[in-house]
């Protein structure tokens, strides 16, 4: 959503890219859209066995009461929803399938809005996918309007990973950019780096958005501003660059912004 445009970029340039999904997203993943795959994945295996009962799991769906918790089924067929649509966002912009990395950290698998406190078991998962990749430059989402929190747990993971793996050698020359964009999007004077984009890049953008089904129309955590993410991401972006059009800067389709952090 906030960086789709630089992430291209990156991989065109032939730069190492690697794309990190914190968390499963189930959550996030409506009862119809999940019941909609159940009976998909049922009619087209029959009666064979499966990692997931699509028949128990339509039959939770269809008797689910208000505010009910979902059971562990329905929400790893949640889960597995938002990481087919993460690979075919990646694949459509051209990252490889083995840079694409799940995560799945313990502290959001409450089935609730209300996550748990994070956690040591969080922030070494983090550590790991770090020291294993030892990366030049991170990218996370530095969005804390998100209405329900978790991109700031996932935020103060990444910080507390780095900041213990600081001593390391290869850390000397890994700096940590925050992007912003769903929700709100840095004013003009906190910006570190500013990514132009054209026309054509901000159409990839939109459609490599548009492949997370289940996040487009009726988004569950959206907060106060109705319009589908794709929408707001544009819309934010093109103002940024209107922006430094103003400033007296080369004008651009769209910018996107990016606010270092010394960790």
């Amino acid at each position: 959503i906030s960086m789709g445009g630089t992430f291209s970029k990156l991989i065109k340039q032939g730069h190492d890219v690697h794309v990190v999904y914190q968390t499963s997203g189930n959550i996030a993943v409506t009862d119809d859209e999940a019941l909609k795959f159940a009976e998909v994945g049922s009619d087209f295996i029959g009666t064979g066995a499966a990692d997931i009962n699509f028949k128990s799991v339509i039959e939770f769906l269809n008797n689910k009461s208000e505010n009910q918790i979902d059971s562990l089924e329905v929400r790893k067929l949640k889960g597995l929803i938002r990481r087919r649509e993460s690979y075919a966002a990646t694949r459509y912009i051209g990252l490889k399938d083995e840079n694409t990395h799940f995560l799945d950290l313990p502290f959001y698998e409450t089935g609730q809005v209300k996550k748990n406190p994070l956690g040591p078991d969080d922030i070494a998962i983090v550590k790991d996918i770090i020291a294993k990749i030892k990366p030049h430059q991170v990218f996370a989402a530095g969005d804390l309007a998100d209405p329900h929190g978790t991109h700031e747990v996932c935020l103060n993971a990444i910080f507390a990973a780095m900041a213990a793996l600081k001593p390391q050698a290869y850390m000397d020359d890994c700096w940590l950019w925050l992007y912003r964009g769903a929700w709100h999007e840095w004013d003009i004077h906190e910006i570190d780096m500013a990514v132009p984009l054209s026309p054509s890049e901000v159409l990839l953008k939109r459609h490599a958005i548009l492949y997370h089904q289940s996040q487009k129309d009726r988004v569950m955590f959206q907060g106060n501003d109705s319009r589908e993410f794709w929408v707001r991401a544009e819309d934010r972006n093109k103002n940024t660059a209107v922006l430094y059009d103003d400033l007296g800067l080369a004008e651009y389709e769209a910018i996107e912004a990016f606010k270092r952090f010394d960790y």
